[in-house]
C-alpha cells in the first residue's frame, strides 16, 4: 500500500531529524526553502514540474520546524531529547 510505504518513509526522516543539532536541521532548513522557492521559480518560468513536489517541500519544511519547537521546549524544561 502507497500511504503506509510514504508514512514508513516519514518515521525514518523524522528519526533522522531527532538526532540532528539544532545548527543541522537550521541548514536543512533552509534547503528546503530554497528547494520550495526554486520549484515555484521553476513553475513560473513554465519548465515542467511535478505537483507533488511542492506540498512535500512544504511539509518536510513544517517536520523540520516541528522538531526544532519540540527540541527547544526539552530544553527549556531541562530534558534530553
Amino acid at each position: 500500500m502507497a500511504s503506509n510505504y510514504y508514512g514508513q518513509q516519514v518515521k525514518k526522516q523524522l528519526a533522522k531529524y531527532r538526532q540532528m543539532s539544532d545548527a543541522e536541521l537550521q541548514q536543512q532548513r533552509i534547503k528546503g526553502r530554497r528547494e520550495q522557492f526554486s520549484l515555484r521559480l521553476q513553475r513560473v518560468t513554465g519548465q515542467p514540474v511535478k505537483g507533488d513536489l511542492f506540498w512535500k517541500a512544504r511539509k518536510n519544511i513544517a517536520r523540520l520546524k516541528t522538531v526544532q519547537r519540540a527540541s527547544r521546549i526539552a530544553a527549556a524544561k531541562g530534558e534530553k531529547r
